[in-house]
C-alpha cells in the first residue's frame, strides 16, 4: 500500500485523513504532523493515526500532502529537503503557492502536484483541482485524483488556471455562507424566527445544488423554471440585478483570484 505523510493537521489535513479513512485505506498507511501537542494527541487517539515530526513523516512516506498556511512553507520545505527519498510524490494542498516554488526548494526531479481543495472535504463533498509540476506523470496524477475521490470529486486543470480555481472554488463556499447568512436575515426582517429561516434557506439551498448536479440543467433554465410572469421571484430578480449583485460577484471572484496570484508571489520573494 502506498504511505501518506499529511504535513498539517488543519481542517482540510484532518479532513483528508478521516476521508481517506473511510474509503478503506488503513491507519497504518497514514501519518500526520501537527506542531500543538495537544492537538496531536487527540487526533491520533480519535483517528488512530500516528502522529510524528516532519523528518519522520516525510522519511517513510510514498506521497507528502503539505496542508499547512502558505506563509509557512519556508520552514517545512527545510525539512522536506533532508527528509525526502528518491521519487517521494510531493502534493500541494497550500493556496496560491506554484510547483515551482516546492521544486526550487526540494531535491531535484522532485515530482509535485498542485491542488486548490475547499472545505466542503469535511463533509465528503470537496471540489479538488490538481496540476502537475514539471516532474509529475500522468500516473501521479491519476494518484492524486484516486485519493482525493475519497473525499469529493477531482478535475485536473493546467496550472495557469489555478488562481481562478482558487476564486471561484477554492473560496467559492464562503461565498454561498454569505449569501444564505443574508437571505436568513431576510427571513427575520420578514417576521420568520431565525431558526425557521434558517432550515428554510439551507433545504433550499441544498436542493437547488442537488437539482443542478443531477438535472444537469444550465443554471439559467433551472432559474426560468421558477420565474413565472409577473411573480414574485421575478420581482426579486429585478432588484438583484438593479443593485448589480451579479457584477458585484464577478468583481469579488476576480479579486480574489489577483489575491491569490499575490499570495504565491509574496511567498516566492521571501
Amino acid at each position: 500500500m502506498t504511505r501518506i505523510a499529511v504535513l498539517g493537521a488543519g481542517k482540510i489535513g484532518e479532513a483528508l485523513l478521516s476521508g481517506l479513512l473511510a474509503a478503506g485505506r488503513p491507519a497504518a498507511d497514514l501519518v500526520f504532523t501537527e506542531r500543538h501537542p495537544g492537538r496531536a494527541a487527540e487526533l491520533s487517539g480519535r483517528l488512530g493515526v500516528e502522529a510524528a515530526d516532519v523528518p519522520a513523516a516525510a522519511g517513510k512516506a510514498d506521497v507528502v500532502v503539505v496542508a499547512v498556511k502558505p506563509q509557512d512553507i519556508a520552514p517545512v520545505l527545510t525539512e522536506l529537503t533532508a527528509a525526502l527519498t528518491p521519487g517521494t510524490l510531493v502534493v500541494s494542498l497550500c493556496a496560491g503557492l506554484p510547483t515551482a516554488l516546492f521544486e526550487g526548494g526540494l531535491p531535484a526531479g522532485t515530482p509535485v502536484v498542485r491542488v486548490m481543495p475547499n472545505t466542503p472535504m469535511v463533509v465528503g463533498q470537496a471540489m479538488s483541482a490538481v496540476s502537475g509540476g514539471t516532474h509529475a506523470t500522468a500516473a501521479h496524477l491519476a494518484l492524486v485524483e484516486e485519493l482525493l475521490g475519497a473525499v469529493g470529486k477531482v478535475v485536473t486543470v493546467p496550472e495557469s488556471q489555478q488562481d481562478a480555481v482558487t476564486a471561484l472554488s477554492g473560496s467559492g463556499p464562503a461565498y454561498f455562507f454569505f449569501l444564505v447568512e443574508a437571505m436568513i436575515d431576510a427571513g427575520i426582517l420578514l417576521g420568520l424566527p431565525r431558526t425557521v429561516a434558517a432550515d428554510l434557506i439551507v433545504q433550499s439551498a441544498y436542493g437547488a445544488a442537488t437539482m443542478l448536479r443531477e438535472s444537469a440543467e444550465h443554471p439559467v433554465l433551472l432559474r426560468e423554471a421558477v420565474t413565472s410572469p409577473a411573480g414574485t421571484t421575478i420581482a426579486a430578480i429585478r432588484e438583484l440585478e438593479r443593485h448589480g449583485v451579479r457584477a458585484a460577484l464577478i468583481d469579488a471572484i476576480e479579486a480574489a483570484r489577483d489575491r491569490s496570484a499575490e499570495l504565491g508571489r509574496s511567498v516566492q520573494a521571501r
